[in-house]
């Protein structure tokens, strides 16, 4: 992996709690799993011990994705240059006459149904270093759409 992984504050603060509680009570609670499946008796054929196990596989790979996460990421600063669309920005656009608002965030926090938009996406990468009246273009599964900057916050 060994990428940046740009981040928000508030997002490094939501996957650090996932974190703590993958660490803590998750890690508890299966391993509970494992102990009483381990009293039902013959480990070979105990549907339950096996399940457990795998939920304690998959926690484990979990936690160290999360980590490598953390070892990579990179803060998203609040202090960005004025007037000009950086990770972390806030804006408006019109596209196909539409007012759309967008935050460009990391590929971590992507969620392009409430308008975060990965810097690495292709709407993502056109938009950045751009300034208010800026227009992109950017090619769609339906054809090329054209994005006019309004807006910076």
């Amino acid at each position: 992996m060994n990428h940046e992984a740009y981040i928000s504050e508030e997002g490094y603060e939501k996957l650090k709690k996932e974190l703590e509680e993958l660490k803590t009570t998750t890690r508890m609670e299966i391993s509970q799993r494992i102990e009483e499946a381990k009293k039902l008796g013959d480990l070979s054929e105990n549907s339950e011990y096996m399940e457990a196990k795998e939920a304690q596989e998959f926690n484990e790979r979990k936690i160290a994705e999360m980590e490598e996460l953390f070892r990579n990421a990179v803060l998203i600063s609040k202090h960005r240059k004025k007037g000009i669309v950086q990770i972390g920005s806030a804006l408006k656009v019109k596209a196909n006459k539409n007012e759309l608002d967008l935050t460009i965030v990391g590929s971590e926090e992507a969620d392009p149904a409430s308008g975060k938009i990965s810097n690495l996406s292709p709407l993502g990468r056109a938009l950045l270093d751009k300034k208010v009246k800026d227009v992109v273009d950017v090619k769609t599964p339906g054809g090329a759409v054209a994005y006019e900057i309004l807006e910076i916050q």
